[in-house]
């Protein structure tokens, strides 16, 4: 990453701040912890909290391990970010669950974000320094089938940001935090709608609660994305190899709305909002009716997504789906595709891409990512 690259990040980061000013967007800390790694979810729209298992289950729903027919498994993942400007930013992704008995399950995912290599310079003919931005998080879950059809499960997570270049501020520093997630699923048996029969799916997420975080001694800390999942979806099942699911998933994160006014030198004009300095309890409770502008304001803060996922044999798949936020809470508008085929020896090769139909373009936009998984049966 060059110092043209730096400059361009610096430029988004004041756009953001002009954003914030117009449209009040919700910003955190490690804000990598709510972007889709696996090409799976990314192809249906960005979610999983109700889709059928897989073995990134870790990342949208880890209740949905206990479902598996598999014995243990792990996945791989890889995404490019801002592939179109830099080709060092990316988010990797590793899992492993293991299913003891037909009701436990233990699970296990390492994320690493990098930033790239920032070269420092403070004069063209110096040599660069350079600096290395990175975060990554492990989590480690335990779920349990409480009966047939509904499974719950939780999850502890560490996480460690070290994103500050410290050539520019020397009092700035690594930071890093713990989190719980609580999840629930629900997996029907085989129900009968006119002539089709069909799987219904329903489930929920409670992710990353946890302390705020800090970067240096003085600077003010920053919620961690704590967000609230749910969703649900049906499969049908036309025959024994085809089969058909439309799944909708609902988000909204529980940080504080940034409410309160940030003036300009004379203190006559207000140039942007900040969210209030709460302890992260009281800001999970607060998210729910803290917009300025009241119950309208909340609706706004939601985020939606639909997806299709059609399954040949459960071999051969071929994805869509479509995310949407509100214009004045970030625009993230995108229609995803996929698609994804598994092998005689249960290796599981999957791909999406990103098209975004908003004036705000993803970080992702025109970007392929890929997974890979194995099952032990």
């Amino acid at each position: 990453m060059n110092k043209k690259t730096l400059s361009f990040i610096f430029l988004l980061s004041a756009l953001s701040i002009y954003s914030q000013k117009e449209r009040r967007v919700i910003t955190t800390a490690v804000p990598f912890l709510m972007i889709s790694s696996d090409a799976r979810a990314s192809g249906i729209g960005e979610q999983g909290v109700a889709t059928s298992f897989d073995n990134f289950a870790q990342h949208w729903n880890p209740s949905k391990y206990v479902f598996s027919e598999s014995s243990s498994g792990f996945g791989f993942s890889y995404t490019p970010y801002l592939s179109k400007i830099i080709n060092d930013v990316f988010l990797g992704n590793l899992t492993y669950y293991s299913k003891p008995s037909e009701r436990s399950v233990w699970s296990f995912s390492l994320k690493y974000f990098s930033l790239g290599d920032v070269d420092i310079l403070q004069n063209p003919l110096d040599v660069p320094f350079i600096e290395s931005p990175n975060e990554f998080i492990f989590d480690a879950g335990y779920s349990l089938k409480l009966n047939e059809n509904f499974g719950l499960g939780i999850t502890g997570r560490f996480l460690l940001s070290d994103v500050k270049l410290q050539s520019f501020d020397a009092e700035s520093q690594a930071s890093t935090s713990v989190a719980v997630d609580i999840s629930g699923f629900y997996k029907s048996d085989r129900i009968s709608i006119g002539r089709n029969d069909g799987i219904l799916r329903a489930g929920f997420n409670i992710s990353n609660l946890g302390p705020k975080m800090k970067y240096s001694d003085l600077g003010q800390e920053s919620f961690i994305p704590s967000n609230l999942r749910v969703g649900t979806g049906f499969e049908f099942l036309s025959n024994n190899s085809n089969s058909f699911t439309v799944s909708l998933e609902i988000n909204k994160l529980l940080v504080p709305t940034p409410s309160v006014p940030i003036y300009d030198s004379t203190g006559s004009e207000i140039i942007s909002y900040k969210q209030e300095d709460i302890s992260f309890l009281s800001g999970i409770f607060k998210s729910f009716g803290d917009a300025p502008a009241g119950s309208s304001e909340e609706l706004k803060e939601l985020t939606y997504s639909l997806g299709l996922e059609y399954a040949f044999n459960q071999s051969f798949f071929l994805r869509t789906g479509y995310f949407s936020e509100h214009e004045l809470k970030g625009s993230r508008k995108f229609l995803t595709l996929g698609t994804g085929f598994k092998t005689n020896s249960n290796i599981t090769f999957d791909l999406s891409y990103l098209i975004s139909t908003s004036e705000i373009i993803s970080p992702l936009e025109n970007t392929l990512r890929f997974s890979l998984s194995f099952n032990r049966f």
